[in-house]
């Protein structure tokens, strides 16, 4: 594998920096989705009319899926930096299935759960406390440097972990940001402990990378430097930085969003309670008020 490294970095060719066909995957995807929710929209039951931010929000998702998949970000990561590859999986895991759910309108997604069994299915992985330690667990788990190390070295295995782990990001943003009303389990303080308790799992994986005290991953300990300043140890630093960067810019704007709209939510629910006393304290006064008139 090393010396495939080696190999590769003389010249690059276009197809294996820009790959082609995950570029023409998410430009079928983008056409089918504005289909979906355009001229096709009436065929669904109950479907309703998309905004332009949804519609955004889901295409800017398929794009960060294609810089992270598609791009020299996937093609450097994977043959020459550890940041590159660290990079990629925060767009993949903490960025991309945030906007895709963001962008996805909730009677789509009903179309798709209409089966029973899928429903229940994923009705039981999105439950909180699943859906919150399978996607951490396995994260850690692949940046073992034994599991990591396979993972890199069998592209058929990175392939289907990545997969996994993709299918688990967005098990785990589930319960925070579900489009369909009814899924939504939690209140928004326990979303609030709830992305806390996801930032507080992962940070094992992180500070294993940033902490360690020597080159962990042997699949870039021989490899070429592709930036002279950088040295491998530094960029496996360098990985880890990226990844806690990138995890606590999303779970932190996603914690301030949730925290404000819970605010918002008891701030608005006190006025009601207070305008219903008052007029309670009206009805009771008003009798009294009107016999003293008599008199």
């Amino acid at each position: 594998m090393h010396d495939n490294h080696g190999g590769h970095l003389a010249a690059p060719s276009f197809t294996e920096l820009w790959s082609p066909e995950i570029m023409l995957i998410a430009i079928l995807i983008a056409v089918l989705y504005l289909a979906v929710v355009g001229s096709w929209r009436k065929q669904f039951a109950h479907s309703a009319p998309v905004s332009g931010k949804k519609k955004a929000a889901f295409l800017i998702g398929l794009l960060v899926f294609y810089l992270a998949e598609g791009s020299p970000i996937s093609y450097y990561g994977h043959h020459f930096l550890f940041s590159a590859h660290m990079l990629q999986q925060a767009l993949l895991y903490f960025t991309m299935p945030l906007l895709i759910l963001v962008g996805t309108p909730d009677w789509l997604l009903r179309s798709l759960l209409q089966n029973k069994v899928v429903d229940n299915i994923w009705s039981f992985m999105t439950r909180p406390l699943i859906a919150l330690f399978t996607f951490n667990v396995l994260f850690s788990f692949y940046h073992m440097p034994f599991i990591f190390d396979a993972a890199m070295e069998a592209h058929w295995f990175m392939t289907v972990y990545h997969i996994v782990l993709v299918i688990t990001a967005f098990q785990m943003w589930w319960p925070i940001i579900s489009p369909i009303a009814e899924e939504q389990q939690m209140s928004d303080l326990r979303k609030l402990a709830y992305i806390f308790g996801n930032g507080v799992l992962i940070t094992p994986a992180c500070a294993l990378i940033i902490f360690a005290d020597h080159l962990i991953y042997e699949t870039y300990s021989n490899v070429p430097q592709v930036f002279s300043m950088l040295a491998a140890f530094d960029d496996q630093r360098l990985g880890g930085i990226i990844m806690k960067t990138v995890q606590e810019i999303v779970y932190g704007s996603v914690l301030a969003y949730t925290f404000y709209k819970w605010y918002n939510k008891e701030k608005g629910t006190d006025i009601p309670e207070l305008d219903q006393a008052s007029q309670e304290s009206i009805n009771i006064l008003t009798p009294a008020i009107e016999n003293k008139g008599r008199v």
